[in-house]
């Protein structure tokens, strides 16, 4: 790993253990192990560097929420294949995907940024797919931005819960999550 994922790591767990507020160069230095001169190699100011470090989450999260996505399975099996995907990478990736979820509607993230295509754009599959549902008059006839906001603020919920112990997220509840996000959106 290079000084930059160093700084940009050590910015990220900053943010997860104090909030965006707290954090300082100073802080990152020491926690980068890194020069105070060095993040200035990187990054010219605090919010260039929050930034950089919210594209890389979302670039992962993006390039996870598509792993094993088949175009051709049915509506309800890519539905359930994009949600489990969503939960499984705030499981994986838990800083990634709170930092994602607390700063998307944050002024400190770049308009451009928070409206960004990931690396595969996984955002214009699942909006395809709400649209796709409306059209077969299976998914409520609502704004395709909100019924996306309305299934991952599901996951969120249900991630949130399991991050302080709430309840283990095992298969069966797993499964519930899925059919309740489908369901959610069924007219």
């Amino acid at each position: 790993m290079g000084k930059r994922q160093d700084i940009m790591d050590a910015t990220l767990d900053l943010i997860h253990e104090e909030g965006l507020q707290s954090v300082t160069f100073s802080k990152i230095f020491k926690k980068a192990d890194v020069g105070s001169g060095t993040i200035y190699n990187y990054f010219s100011n605090k919010e260039e560097l929050v930034n950089a470090v919210y594209k890389e989450a979302r670039m992962l999260m993006g390039e996870y929420m598509l792993q094993g996505y088949d175009p051709t399975a049915s509506l309800y099996e890519r539905f359930k294949c994009l949600q489990l995907n969503r939960l499984r990478f705030g499981i994986h990736y838990p800083k990634e995907f709170l930092f994602i979820d607390s700063f998307s509607f944050s002024p400190y993230i770049s308009p451009e940024l928070r409206n960004m295509d990931d690396s595969r754009n996984s955002v214009e599959v699942v909006l395809s797919l709400i649209v796709e549902g409306q059209k077969q008059g299976l998914f409520k006839e609502m704004d395709t931005h909100l019924c996306h906001q309305f299934i991952h603020g599901i996951v969120s919920s249900i991630l949130k819960g399991y991050y302080v112990r709430k309840y283990p997220l095992n298969e069966s509840q797993t499964q519930q999550v899925l059919e309740s996000s489908w369901k959610a959106l069924l007219v």
